[in-house]
């Protein structure tokens, strides 16, 4: 009998970043002298928001002193940050939250996957496409049915609603990779069907603090009757340098109740709950700190500072890929920018030529998924220079 769990035969041998990573090792091996401009992977390029550091500090010392230390937190987080996080991201916006409604997470990235622990492996769910690879490989490993919303240049990059009913849909606004926004009204049809229809959604937020426009929801419990049919998942990693000191939140609302064999209705609340204490220790008290200094005021003008730069650098981008002819998406409301590539190049190809012939670092858009193929992604989180440079390395060669 296999040890194995077979669902994890059936992923792809490779990882999507991990497989760029690998074409830019061998580059880099290849040409040691190379000058490469990275702006593929969406890893942070600004330092942390300075009230952090100095919350991590003060954190560190309370650490190092027996009469403030502090050992295993709670596994849903500190009331500290929790209610930082409703005061400040969401009753501004109207929605009203409890304290025990918000898990504290080490990154949005682990609870994508880990909220499969508490949904049955029968479940259909569905995924946009392109999508992040996570909440695809993820459910894969548990060997669900996966349904494919198609979200291609002729549908606007917004899937339509499912023909057939899936338990569980996933949604990603603004959408990585496209850096496509929805607004209230084409939000508020996915709530409506999950509500018609039985359906769980999880909404990745985790570029909401990017949008830019009005009109534009930062939460989807800002759409009536959300908090009865979607988890909703942050992260601080983006916004506010995170990336390498880990902290975000999961919302699972009290009032989602799913249907058990025997027939009994359960809360997903009190089943995550249940999770988080069984598997999770909970995230770094220093990390916890460090997140609630971002509500402090210099935490919102310096964490507003950062977001800013990174969509100075995709405005510029935007507006200089426009120039060359090429069509361009998002960048608007995300720090992603679609770029489809020219000459009905494939998506890998017109990586290879970005690396190896003017050594720009992006991401193939096949790697999201089939409906992303003959597109790249760009990030804008790079220096301002290299963004420039980039661009200027992309003209010369297209002139």
């Amino acid at each position: 009998m296999s040890l194995i769990n077979e669902n994890f035969l059936k992923l792809s041998d490779n990882y999507l970043f991990a497989e760029i990573a690998r074409r830019v090792s061998e580059y880099k091996l290849s040409k040691p002298e190379s000058k490469l401009v990275r702006l593929g992977i969406g890893d942070v390029t600004r330092a942390l928001p300075q009230v952090c550091v100095e919350a991590m500090h003060k954190a560190v010392d309370e650490m190092g002193d027996a009469a403030s230390f502090r050992g295993y937190g709670p596994e849903q987080g500190y009331d500290f940050l929790r209610k930082a996080i409703i005061a400040n991201d969401f009753a501004p916006r109207g929605v009203e939250l409890d304290a025990d409604e918000v898990f504290i997470s080490d990154g949005a990235k682990s609870d994508c996957g880990n909220i499969g622990d508490i949904l049955s492996p029968y479940c259909r769910v569905a995924v946009t496409d392109p999508v992040y690879p996570v909440y695809i490989d993820s459910n894969m490993m548990s060997g669900r049915e996966l349904v494919l919303l198609r979200a291609d240049e002729k549908a606007a990059f917004t899937p339509a609603l499912p023909e057939t009913r899936p338990d569980v849909i996933y949604l990603c606004y603004p959408n990585n990779p496209t850096g496509i926004a929805l607004n209230r009204d084409q939000l508020k049809l996915w709530v409506d069907y999950a509500r018609e229809n039985g359906s769980i959604i999880i909404f990745d937020a985790a570029y909401e603090a990017f949008i830019q426009e009005d009109g534009i929801p930062h939460s989807i419990y800002e759409i009536a009757g959300a908090k009865e049919v979607a988890i909703e998942i942050r992260s601080f990693s983006k916004t506010a340098g995170f990336t390498g000191v880990r902290a975000g939140c999961t919302i699972v609302p009290k009032a989602i109740r799913l249907r058990s064999d025997d027939g009994r209705t359960i809360s997903l609340n009190a089943l995550w709950n249940r999770r988080q204490c069984t598997k999770f220790n909970g995230t770094s008290y220093i990390s916890q700190r460090a997140a609630e200094a971002i509500y402090s005021p210099e935490g919102k003008s310096q964490t507003k500072a950062i977001i800013a730069y990174y969509m100075r650098n995709a405005s510029l981008m935007r507006e200089r890929l426009q120039k060359l002819g090429l069509q361009v998406y998002g960048g608007v409301n995300a720090p992603y920018l679609w770029v489809k590539c020219p000459a009905s190049m494939g998506s890998w190809e017109f990586f290879d030529l970005l690396l190896n012939r003017l050594e720009i670092v992006t991401t193939p858009g096949a790697g999201f998924g089939s409906a992303g193929e003959g597109f790249i992604r760009i990030t804008a989180f790079g220096n301002y220079e290299d963004c420039v440079e980039a661009m200027d390395r992309l003209s010369d060669y297209l002139k």
